[in-house]
């Protein structure tokens, strides 16, 4: 089930709001747990299986790494655990993917030595494999309690918010909201801001660059200029960029709406001005647990600077196979590895030296390149795209382009996405605080306060108006996050 789908919108999440304010505290969470796995269940039964079985192999080995925490067996365990969890990541992730280059390597011998398993994904895995085993570690560090209500974990693992797509939730950051939340209106206005600011950049930004980007990367590479791959790539750019944090801030919204505060997953990546920067923006809560829980356990930086440049690569490996069983995007994610260590051999020092143009420019046409690989599985394919991108062929857009850029909507969307992945919108909202705050007079203050609501009240309706209207009569509504 999308959130972006109007059975969500419509049926789904106004039922379970409804009933979460009507029912008694203590059934809330009965209640967001049975809803969390009819939301999982819409895609399939046999997925809220593996989930199920998922919630059940953490709750025993964290039961089993606290009763034994004073000896080796907690350790024991905890490695059981971590291997158990792996091993079914492996299994639905990445046997396809085994089974097909072991095959490969057997080509030239005209033998399969393998059939293919013809596993299906199921989705959201490498989300919630994550969020599991961050409990388990952190309950055998000590940084958690172990929790032995099964309920409550399955919650914390299977809460529809952020299920699917994230953001990968820490249990010690929402441990204590399992019992200790409460309902609120202004939790849940507030939520229905954030759900509706998400929702609008998928449907209204996202959706309309993924079409121009689809179309530039299905033509036949001899019929494309330079021109017409850079709207291509850039198209992409935003397209990934609202589409995931789209679906991050509806996450974060409806958690907002059942009292629960749900970590922030990006801030303005693309006002990065290095790799490293970047990653400090994107997609925080998978970094952040890549850095406690790879990065940190391996040296960190605390070692020589080899050991340093090979615990950087270790984890940007480990964080390109984490997003798909493919070679694409082994190669998208070592790309980034190798300029993160670039950088930290020196290349970031001699960037800020020419200036934070220079810096911001190097950024932003490195992280456009690398999005081919993430977006084109054909390696052929991908290099074919970035050479044409810097060929400075300049033989004029592709006549079946221009009618879906030379248009008011797609230069509308254009300039709205480049004010908002620039930041601007929250900044115009702070200057305006200010000027808020600087009024004396009560009753002028009053009016501006009441101005200012009316205008974010308006402004969520229209959105939630449109983009119903968008969802009705479009049928592209794709989320690129829910294939990991």
């Amino acid at each position: 089930m999308l959130f972006s789908s109007l059975v969500f919108l419509y049926i789904f999440l106004p039922i379970v709001i409804i009933a979460n304010f009507l029912i008694r505290k203590e059934y809330r969470n009965g209640l967001l747990l049975i809803s969390s796995l009819i939301f999982f269940a819409w895609g399939g039964v046999s997925f809220s299986l593996i989930l199920i079985a998922s919630v059940l192999l953490n709750y025993i080995t964290g039961l089993l790494v606290h009763k034994h925490k004073s000896n080796y067996k907690s350790k024991l365990y905890l490695g059981i655990g971590v291997v158990l969890n792996l091993a079914i990541l492996g299994v639905f992730k990445y046997a396809n993917f085994a089974v097909e280059n072991i095959n490969l390597l057997f080509n030239s011998y005209e033998l399969e030595l393998i059939a293919d398993p013809g596993i299906i994904l199921p989705l959201g895995i490498s989300f919630y494999t994550f969020q599991a085993m961050s409990y388990i570690i952190d309950v055998y560090r000590e940084d958690a309690k172990v929790q032995r209500s099964f309920f409550k974990l399955a919650l914390y693992i299977s809460f529809f918010p952020q299920l699917i797509a994230g953001p990968i939730v820490r249990y010690n950051l929402i441990e204590k909201q399992l019992t200790q939340r409460r309902n609120h209106f202004s939790n849940l206005t507030e939520g229905i801001k954030q759900f509706t600011l998400g929702l609008s950049k998928k449907v209204l930004l996202a959706n309309q660059f993924g079409l121009v980007a689809d179309q530039v990367f299905n033509l036949p590479i001899n019929q494309v200029s330079t021109g017409t791959v850079w709207i291509g790539v850039i198209s992409y750019s935003f397209q990934i960029y609202f589409d995931f944090s789209g679906y991050s801030d509806m996450a974060i919204g409806l958690g907002r709406m059942f009292g629960f505060k749900l970590p922030e997953n990006f801030n303005f990546p693309y006002t990065a001005k290095s790799v490293r920067e970047f990653w400090n923006r994107w997609h925080m809560t998978l970094g952040q647990w890549f850095r406690n829980y790879l990065y940190i356990p391996l040296g960190g930086n605390r070692g020589t600077l080899l050991r340093t440049i090979i615990n950087l690569l270790l984890v940007f490996f480990a964080t390109s196979i984490w997003h798909g069983a493919s070679w694409n995007f082994v190669l998208w994610g070592m790309s980034h590895g190798v300029f993160m260590m670039l950088e930290r051999l020196g290349l970031e020092k001699l960037l800020k030296r020419a200036g934070p143009l220079i810096q911001h420019a190097y950024l932003l046409v490195f992280i456009a390149t690398t999005w081919v690989f993430f977006r084109v599985e054909d390696f052929s394919h991908a290099f074919d795209i970035i050479k044409l991108m810097f060929s400075f062929n300049f033989s004029g857009l592709h006549k079946g382009i221009i009618p879906n850029v030379n248009n008011v909507i797609f230069i509308s969307v254009s300039i709205v996405a480049i004010l908002s992945a620039a930041g601007f919108w929250p900044k115009l909202f702070s200057f305006a605080s200010k000027g808020y705050n600087s009024i004396t007079n009560n009753n002028l203050k009053l009016v501006f306060s009441f101005t200012q609501q009316l205008i974010i009240s308006g402004t969520v309706l229209l959105g939630i108006l449109v983009c119903t209207v968008l969802l009705i009569s479009d049928t592209y509504n794709p989320f690129i996050y829910f294939r990991f």
